[in-house]
This record gives structure tokens, sequence and C-alpha cells, in this order.
């Protein structure tokens, strides 16, 4: 049996006894830095170490992919100082959780840029999104390439 197959189950939180919850907490406490120690983290959500330990490995919070849609974006940028900050303050603007961004080296002036984000929060349509960010002086083209 040691070479068993894990079995995953997908449960709602409240069905949980409250030592899987506190154990997530604590792992996020450590994985964000709002905890340096497993002693400082346990000791916050009033969890002792043993439990902690015990349970770690075996315990982690799904994540919802439908519910948090990912939209990729490729974006042609000029390559002055500032633009990219202008781009990036859009995203900021309308509630967006940037997941990725990647720059190319500008040629011939100018810079392809692929951002993701999680748009679950977005405080505006994705339309209105894309008619902002092609209003940035700088943006030379912008294509929603996923989502």
């Amino acid at each position: 049996m040691a070479n068993a197959k894990p079995k995953y189950y997908l449960v709602e939180a409240t069905a949980l006894p409250e030592v899987f919850v506190k154990v997530t907490e604590a792992k996020s406490l450590l994985e964000t830095g709002e905890a340096r120690t497993v002693a400082e983290a346990v000791e916050r959500v009033d969890l002792s170490r043993s439990a902690f330990y015990k349970y770690k490995d075996c315990i982690t919070p799904f994540r919802d992919m439908k519910r948090d849609a990912i939209m990729t974006f490729h974006i042609k940028l000029h390559d002055k100082p500032g633009k990219l900050a202008s781009v990036l303050s859009i995203f900021t603007e309308s509630g967006a959780n940037i997941l990725t961004i990647n720059q190319s080296i500008p040629a011939n002036g100018v810079a392809l840029v692929t951002i993701s984000i999680a748009s679950e929060n977005l405080v505006i349509s994705s339309d209105e999104l894309m008619a902002r960010l092609s209003t940035v002086p700088g943006v030379v083209s912008i294509e929603l390439m996923a989502g």
C-alpha cells in the first residue's frame, strides 16, 4: 500500500473539521509572509504545531478556475519610460489581479508585453478595459488573446 495513489475529494469548507481550515490559514500566513515561522503562524490561528505538521501536506485550498477567469493581453508599447507603468495602472484601477507580466526586449522602439490577469474582481467590462488600455499614450496595439 506504500505506493498507492492518493485519493482526492472536493469538500465545502464548512463541512471540514476546524483543524483543516486552521492549517490552510496557517499555510497562507507563511506563504504571504504575514508570519515568519510555523510557531508564529499556528499561534495566530490557535493551532498546535503537531497538528500543522500532521496535515500541512494533506490539504490545499481549491481555486475555482471557472469563477476566476483569466484574461491574457498582448500589448505593443513604445519603448519610453513610464509607458508600462501607465498600462499597469489601468489594470489596477479596473480591479484586475495581475498574474504575469512578460516583456520582450524592445526592437525598433517597440516592446511586446504579455499580461495575464485574474478578472473575477473587475469593476468594468472587458470591453471597457480594452478601450481604456487603447487610450494610454504609447500603446501601439492591444489584443485580448484569451479570456
